[in-house]
């Protein structure tokens, strides 16, 4: 029997409940051994906590059985929560919420129904996974490019419903999440947007409908289980030129940011613009040993002698043009010509053309992994926790906001891994944590980092008057 309880819920209630949902979706979707429940648990958790652990775990193959999941938890009262994969490592995983939940895992709903090639857009399942998605447009010689994240291991809808970014054109992931099919808690099935009309052929392709839109109530909430829904790809490019600056300066991020708002909200620059710090490189690299023997950060002092080992930058600066060669060329002509008014330090620069191999790299539409390997940069027992404030696009205000990062990290004795993403008209100041999940003082300093860092952008709900 499960360590963990639904709250409220005796033993022999919970055990009648999985009876309930082994009979009607099979006994091998309903799992509770400990060895089954291993990928339920954050798999980045802070091991000394007894937090977010599920009871048990139940995966549907298919709508069918997602409505007799959503029936019995209704009868029986099991609290659900959702994951598509469970992959989203460094915010929370799999892990549900509230401990007891039962997680709905939608790993085997992984059909790619539909790809329309002339339209850019595919038709998918919620387990179908960022690799899935590649492979399949490899293997049917499919020209199209999906979007996505560094993390490439998770949900395409899954990453998209939780506000994901990727790169390329597309990198904002919930905007190319066009037309959704959900299940409502009561098992009623729904189509949003055109798909609500019978036989659309629009449903994909155009995001709204008459009257209000209902899509954003299915974001990163628990009103409905997504089943299906359409993901934008763009077309292959004819070339893909790439442009990367190392910025020597911990200052010179707000100037920046303020050089390239302007360009990214006239779309001279396409997609999210991500800029990182040295330690997004280094804390990759396995080589920790070689600057410290001991898990408090690396002083401030080593920093100078660690840029110059790799290469690099204070801060690195990647932008990426997709399309005609003309059009490539006249985009990062206007950026160039922009960095120039304040800086002589030349841009270095990538070409890729249509035929030629793809680099291994997610600004060229291939998924990847590896920039998991942070969490192992103290411990093979390592995880990484992320904490990403939104911020208006304006030097002062991100130059506090690294300040108090900075501070965040120094107080509590972490290495600092930071970064900007850059969208239409806000920035992400991006803030990633490693540490050894296995020490009960450094997962004790760990949380308190983002919890320090939260009164810099407090949210609260208020009441706005109504126009007369």
């Amino acid at each position: 029997m499960s360590a963990v309880l639904p709250p409220g819920m005796s033993e022999e209630r919970f055990t009648k409940a999985l009876r309930s949902l082994s009979a009607a979706i099979g006994a091998n979707a309903v799992l509770q051994a400990d060895a089954d429940m291993v990928p339920y648990h954050d798999a980045y958790g802070f091991s000394v906590t007894t937090d977010h652990q599920p009871a048990a775990a139940v995966s549907p193959e298919n709508v069918e059985q997602l409505q007799a999941v959503l029936r019995l938890a209704n009868e029986h009262r099991l609290p659900l929560w959702p994951v598509s994969r469970g992959k989203n490592y460094g915010y929370g995983s799999a892990a549900p919420r509230m401990s007891g939940s039962v997680v709905l895992d939608l790993g085997r709903m992984r059909r790619i129904l539909d790809v329309d090639v002339a339209r850019g857009v595919a038709l998918l399942e919620p387990g179908v996974g960022f690799f899935d998605l590649y492979e399949h447009l490899e293997k049917e010689k499919i020209p199209l490019w999906a979007s996505v994240p560094g993390n490439s291991l998770g949900s395409v809808i899954g990453n998209a419903l939780e506000y994901g970014l990727g790169y390329g054109p597309l990198g904002d992931r919930a905007d190319s999440l066009v037309g959704m099919e959900v299940m409502l808690p009561n098992g009623e099935l729904i189509r949003t947007g055109m798909g609500a009309m019978q036989g659309s052929k629009c449903w994909n392709l155009f995001r709204y409908s008459y009257g209000p839109s209902w899509d954003q109530l299915f974001m990163q909430s628990n009103f409905g289980v997504v089943t299906k829904a359409g993901v934008w790809l763009y077309p292959e490019p004819e070339e893909v030129l790439s442009l990367s600056l190392e910025l020597p300066n911990e200052t010179d991020i707000g100037w920046v940011v303020e050089t390239l708002a302007p360009l990214r909200m006239r779309n001279v620059v396409q997609g999210p613009i991500n800029i990182g710090n040295f330690m997004r490189i280094v804390m990759g690299s396995g080589r920790r040993a070689e600057w410290s023997q001991d898990k408090r950060a690396i002083p401030d002092a080593l920093h100078p002698q660690i840029m110059k080992t790799f290469g690099l930058g204070w801060w690195g600066l990647h932008l990426t043009f997709y399309g005609e060669p003309e059009l490539n060329r006249a985009r990062a002509k206007v950026v160039q010509d922009a960095f120039a008014r304040r800086t002589s330090q030349p841009f270095t620069t990538q070409v890729w053309r249509r035929g030629e191999p793809r680099p291994s790299s997610p600004t060229h539409g291939v998924p990847i992994s590896f920039p998991l390997r942070i969490a192992n940069w103290l411990s093979p027992n390592g995880g990484h926790l992320g904490f990403s404030p939104v911020l208006p696009p304006e030097r002062v205000a991100i130059d506090e906001q690294i300040a108090r990062s900075r501070e965040m990290f120094r107080r509590h004795d972490f290495d600092f891994y930071g970064g900007v993403t850059l969208g239409d008209r806000h920035v992400n100041v991006v803030n990633m944590l490693a540490y050894d999940r296995g020490e009960p003082d450094m997962a004790r300093r760990g949380r308190a980092v983002p919890r320090t860092g939260g009164r810099c952008a407090p949210a609260r709900l208020r009441r706005v008057p109504q126009p007369p």
